[in-house]
């Protein structure tokens, strides 16, 4: 079977802000319209053409490692990285698991509570051939915390409730700010100067932009959903009955 890309799926999250629809199981395992998180985003990447899978877990991990040994995904490789006894973040998470894709070409992360019709093999075979280290999966929407650049090159963060901004390097007068998607896609040799640590994605990007080509992606597909708070999920679960029960 082929590694040479490889799908990270974020689904470490504890997802309290789900309220009861986590107390009792993971948030990749809560179902929109009859059909859990985890295995909308593994049969969106699969009709991308990904076979090889790295999933973190944490919240109610042994319930999501026993779903996925289920028959559905035996054409597949799955690999579990396991933060049961310790939840790493998303940039600490990916540093614990980069040993699963060395021998990838590129990898894909994606948070297991953003669902979305974008046009993955596209986007990837367009990443393939780019000389770029990393691409930041964009939008242009209204979002508290925004990514920063200049001729799509990252070159700082801003958190704008707090008026708090990161700077790559000096701060800048212009630039482009755009809200990131939660996916994203990088060459696995990148993250190879950091040990495995606690920390933000993001923070990792800002640091790896002092040398490397850590380019804004702007996407703007049919749909993109962030299934983050309750009241965000009834209306996301109301739109795909509308769209799948039809």
């Amino acid at each position: 079977m082929s590694t040479h890309k490889t799908a990270m799926i974020l689904a470490a999250g504890k997802g309290t802000r789900l309220e009861k629809l986590t107390a009792k199981k993971p948030k990749a395992l809560v179902e929109v319209n009859g059909i859990c998180l985890i295995d909308r985003v593994i049969k969106k990447l699969v009709q991308a053409g990904f076979t090889h899978f790295v999933i973190n877990v944490h919240h109610f991990a042994n319930q999501l490692i026993e779903h996925l040994k289920t028959a559905d995904y035996q054409h597949l490789k799955i690999d579990i990285s396991d933060e049961s006894t310790k939840l790493l973040e998303t940039g600490g998470g990916i540093l614990k698991a980069r040993h699963f894709f060395s021998d990838s070409q590129y990898v894909l992360v994606h948070n297991v509570d953003i669902l979305t019709n974008l046009d993955f093999e596209t986007i990837c075979s367009e990443f393939e051939k780019s000389a770029d280290e990393a691409w930041l999966l964009t939008q242009n929407r209204i979002s508290t915390r925004k990514l920063l650049f200049q001729k799509q090159q990252l070159i700082g963060w801003h958190h704008i409730h707090k008026n708090v901004f990161k700077w790559v390097n000096d701060s800048q007068p212009y630039y482009t700010e755009l809200a990131f998607s939660g996916i994203h896609l990088f060459k696995p040799k990148l993250f190879e100067p950091f040990t495995v640590q606690h920390c933000s994605v993001i923070d990792l990007y800002l640091e790896l932009a002092k040398s490397n080509q850590i380019k804004s992606k702007e996407i703007n597909p049919e749909f993109w959903f962030d299934i983050g708070k309750i009241n965000e999920y009834e209306a996301i679960e109301h739109y795909f009955k509308q769209i799948e029960n039809n």
